[in-house]
């Protein structure tokens, strides 16, 4: 794709059909599998320091949400972009790869409410866990959500993401607080989003946010937070920007309520994307944390 540097991104492209459609995915490694699971607007792009970091050990598998990087991106008459259709695609997509167990999630932003909604149909499978500024419930009582997300969801927002890649775009800025990223990032994080066509998933994740029972996807989200207690005893690491606009100390503090045994790391000068500000100490710690006994936390 042009933008994304092969040096940046030096993998191997693998797809599989689901919904009927390409489902783009990386795969490295061989051994135990972990799941890296992207959010919006993102794709595997952003996982691509720590595939490298966890590839000599582990089996590493980044997939593309349908709408998302190299995965198709069809239109609304197509594919349902709501959030139950992302976690039957997740389903479908590792029910192919014949992944079942010991799966070490890794979960960012919408990664983490696809991921753990899987996680809820089959803890069994459930190895280890890893949140990274991201949500499996509803919005904490004392968070408000943010206007600038509210605006995203009018014709105002539509317009500003369909027609001019500005969440996409803003992100690569506001999402890091610790470094600026270079514009080979930059580049790398917008390239999937080059056309009004291919912004459809960025707009339609964030129309997707369920805020009140009548919105789809609630229920879901509903039903997962109440069933969340169920990964108390599932070792589970948190690093967690905390200059983050969204996912702030009040959604961290709801983690650390549902999973009180969860080993927390605070990066006081980091944003959302975590993953960019902290590469090199968040893969230390992932890789330390996967390669140590399985024990309960």
């Amino acid at each position: 794709m042009k933008g994304v540097s092969p040096e940046l991104y030096p993998f191997k492209s693998h797809f599989e059909t689901v919904s009927g459609h390409q489902y783009h995915y990386v795969e490295e490694g061989k051994g135990e599998p972990v799941l890296m699971l992207h959010g919006n607007p993102t794709w595997s792009f952003y996982y691509r320091e720590l595939i490298q970091k966890l590839s000599p050990y582990f089996h590493c598998l980044a997939p593309d949400h349908i709408g998302c990087g190299y995965s198709d991106k069809p239109g609304d008459a197509a594919y349902s972009y709501t959030l139950e259709q992302r976690v039957n695609d997740l389903e479908t997509f590792l029910e192919k790869k014949g992944i079942n167990q010991n799966i070490h999630l890794v979960v960012h932003d919408w990664g983490g409410i696809i991921g753990m909604a899987y996680a809820h149909r089959h803890p069994e499978s459930i190895k280890k866990i890893v949140l990274m500024n991201t949500a499996a419930f509803h919005l904490p009582q004392s968070k408000n959500f943010p206007v600038a997300l509210r605006l995203a969801r009018t014709w105002i927002g539509a317009l500003l993401i369909r027609g001019l890649n500005a969440f996409s775009s803003i992100a690569t800025i506001e999402g890091v607080k610790r470094i600026t990223l270079s514009s080979e990032v930059r580049k790398g994080l917008t390239a999937p989003y080059n056309s009004w066509k291919n912004r459809i998933a960025t707009l339609r994740f964030v129309q997707d946010v369920p805020l009140k029972p009548s919105d789809r996807g609630y229920g879901i989200v509903t039903e997962m937070q109440e069933y969340l207690p169920q990964f108390r005893n599932t070792p589970t690491l948190i690093a967690w920007g905390m200059k983050d606009m969204v996912f702030d100390r009040h959604f961290l503090e709801a983690w650390i309520q549902f999973l009180p045994g969860a080993q927390v790391h605070r990066f006081e000068d980091s944003g959302h994307y975590i993953l960019e500000d902290q590469h090199e100490v968040i893969g230390r710690l992932v890789l330390k944390f996967f390669e140590a006994a399985h024990e309960t936390i």
